[in-house]
């Protein structure tokens, strides 16, 4: 009786616990409900500060709630896009915005479209003669393109600025895979299909450099225009070709090498930046110098929500790698995103349709299931339309092959017209510790694939005849969605990337623009006014958990960056996050579908996304996989 009145006190323990917890959490989120959507008259007047922690995205990755609590790693922050573009446009008419300010210290980077379009929606403040600083320790390619747009463009003096262009080094696997015994059973379609070639050469190709040169070439030459149309005073083809000398010329001094270049207009630290603020926007005199009157970038956000008035006009967003089944946003979930579909036409008047592809492609069966529900659309009436972001190849480019008209920018990766298979093996590296196997067969097929004992040659011929025939399917879609002749697409497919600019020449995108042009490109086709409509976004909602954790991510902001401020450590990190993504695709090849209509040689040319928690680094990946 004793153990069971002991055990009776820990369960009523337990439970006492979880509804303490549960109450801690309900309260906990109902506060964060009560204060985090401000009303249009709480904000007061001062500087909007775009202090960006993190990365620019199409659509942010919903973190795991208990995961992120449970860590005690910084958070790096996932910014949508449209809300910044959306923040930024609404600054540049309201006169409580004296300023707008961009912190771009611990900014992490973006898709190169993404990045160009906020820059535009920079220079729209601008030109309604509204001042934008940018401050930080030092500017990368990325912040660059960002900074450029600013009025004022302050660098710490012993700051940086650095740029080293698109490109970058791939994993290649051979050596490692023959060391071990691994038999990488590849199966592909394209002469520029190198997303296998990790697995069958230790280097890449002549077919693959070549076609890897002249995409980051494109990419690059539009950076470059980019930054000189926004900052002409800007010597930035003499900067980039001769670091080094321009470094001495100064003695030195990095950051007035910086400024003799006309890269940044100011040096000082960030007090000095504050003041110089506060002179705009004011400050309150019992606050720290250098600080100055703020208005909050989340606050803004809800307090200037886009209009709802007009025709709807629906946007779904497949953003991601594309996968089987359900998956939360930042990764596009074939069953996930068909359905949101469905349930947006049922439940809203939607006009006309733009589908927003930001995807590297992925699954074959997930990418045909988005596709066909964007046909249903179609077939209900509806005028669709393809906005493509910074990447929409492979799968991303099936996806668009069911809209009316495709719109892409110069800069967009896209493309990638082919489609491979890997299936890895160990019988080779069994027979290296003794271990054999055998068995009997009814058929050719019987216990296929067999990853311990090796393929047979009737499932290898099966394999990459199924290749060949999603190929002939890929290639027969994109001849009829561009009214293009097959022998033509199989020319310019092959797996090869294209830059926008060159897609748009090859007849595989109608015309350039941004989303809101494709939304106004929509309106126009269902016979609306574009002035008089506007967006329903087709998405998931966040969840109870995940708006708690923002709130609370959000209360903790100013300590919520692990990243580093020196841009020769952001710079380290940032290829770390390749590295770290470039095995995560492994793990994926090994483990996902056999057969995939995926771009990873996307991410070496293009924004890597790294994880949401700052924990993670080559290293610690190592230790925790290979050493627990």
């Amino acid at each position: 009786m004793a153990l069971l009145r002991g055990a009776w006190k820990v369960l009523v323990g337990v439970k006492d616990a979880l509804v303490l917890i549960f109450m801690l959490l309900f309260f906990g989120a109902l506060y964060a409900a009560l204060t985090a959507t401000p009303g249009a008259r709480s904000i007061s007047s001062g500087a909007l500060l775009l202090d960006l922690k993190g990365s620019i995205v199409e659509q942010p990755a919903e973190a795991e709630p208990f995961e992120a609590l449970a860590s005690s790693a910084p958070t790096v922050r996932e910014y949508r896009l449209r809300d910044v573009v959306q923040a930024l446009d609404s600054a540049a008419t309201d006169d409580r915005v004296k300023a707008v300010v961009l912190d771009l210290d611990r900014f992490t980077g973006g898709g190169q479209v993404a990045l160009e379009t906020v820059g535009q929606a920079i220079r729209r403040v601008r030109d309604a003669k509204k001042p934008v600083l940018a401050y930080a320790t030092g500017y990368s390619d990325s912040a660059y393109l960002l900074a450029a747009n600013a009025s004022e463009l302050w660098l710490n003096p012993f700051g940086v600025a650095a740029f080293t262009g698109p490109g970058g080094s791939r994993l290649y696997y051979k050596g490692l895979i023959d060391r071990l015994g691994v038999t990488a059973h590849v199966y592909r379609v394209g002469e520029f299909k190198s997303a296998v070639e990790p697995y069958t050469r230790a280097d890449q190709s002549p077919e693959a450099r070549r076609a890897n040169e002249a995409l980051a070439g494109a990419l690059w030459d539009g950076w470059q225009k980019d930054v000189a149309a926004a900052r002409p005073q800007a010597k930035i083809a003499g900067y980039v070709a001769d670091p080094v000398g321009t470094l001495l010329s100064q003695q030195g001094d990095m950051a007035k090498a910086a400024q003799a270049a006309g890269l940044v207009d100011r040096l000082g630290d960030r007090t000095a930046f504050g003041r110089r603020v506060a002179e705009i926007a004011g400050s309150d005199s019992g606050k720290p110098a250098g600080s100055f009157n703020t208005i909050n970038y989340d606050d803004w956000v809800s307090a200037n929500p886009p209009s709802t008035s007009g025709d709807a006009i629906g946007v779904l967003t497949v953003a991601g790698v594309i996968v089987d089944g359900k998956a939360s946003p930042g990764t596009a979930g074939g069953e996930t995103i068909s359905r949101l579909l469905y349930k947006g036409m049922a439940d809203n008047k939607l006009k006309a349709l733009v589908v927003r592809v930001d995807s590297p492609g992925g699954s074959v069966l997930a990418s045909e299931q988005i596709r066909t529900a964007v046909l249903d659309a179609r077939k209900a009436g509806l005028p669709v339309v393809i906005s493509m972001g910074s990447v929409a190849a492979s799968g991303g480019y099936w996806v668009a092959t069911a809209g009316d008209a495709i719109f892409a920018e110069p800069t967009t990766i896209t493309g990638s017209i082919g489609v491979f298979g890997v299936l890895p093996t160990l019988e080779n590296a069994l027979a290296k510790v003794g271990v054999t196997t055998d068995g009997v067969s009814t058929t050719p097929l019987s216990g296929q694939p067999d990853l311990l004992g090796g393929t047979t040659p009737q499932f290898d011929q099966l394999m990459q005849a199924g290749v060949e025939d999603i190929y002939r399917k890929f290639t027969a879609l994109v001849a009829a969605a561009r009214k293009l002749p097959v022998a033509r697409v199989n020319e310019i497919g092959q797996g090869r990337v294209w830059d926008g600019g060159t897609a748009r020449q090859l007849g595989l995108v109608d015309q350039f623009g941004s989303l809101d042009a494709a939304i106004a490109d929509a309106a126009r086709r269902a016979k609306l006014d574009p002035a008089k409509v506007h967006a329903v976004y087709l998405e998931t909602p966040p969840g109870f958990l995940a708006t708690m954790l923002k709130a609370f991510d959000r209360e903790g902001d100013d300590d919520a960056s692990g990243a580093s401020v020196d841009l020769f450590t952001r710079m380290g990190q940032a290829r770390n996050a390749v590295a770290l993504n470039a095995l995560a695709d492994a793990r994926m090849l090994a483990s996902g579908p056999a057969i995939q209509v995926r771009c990873l040689e996307c991410g070496t040319v293009g924004a890597a996304r790294t994880s949401s928690r700052t924990r993670d680094t080559l290293f610690a990946w190592a230790i925790e996989r290979f050493l627990r």
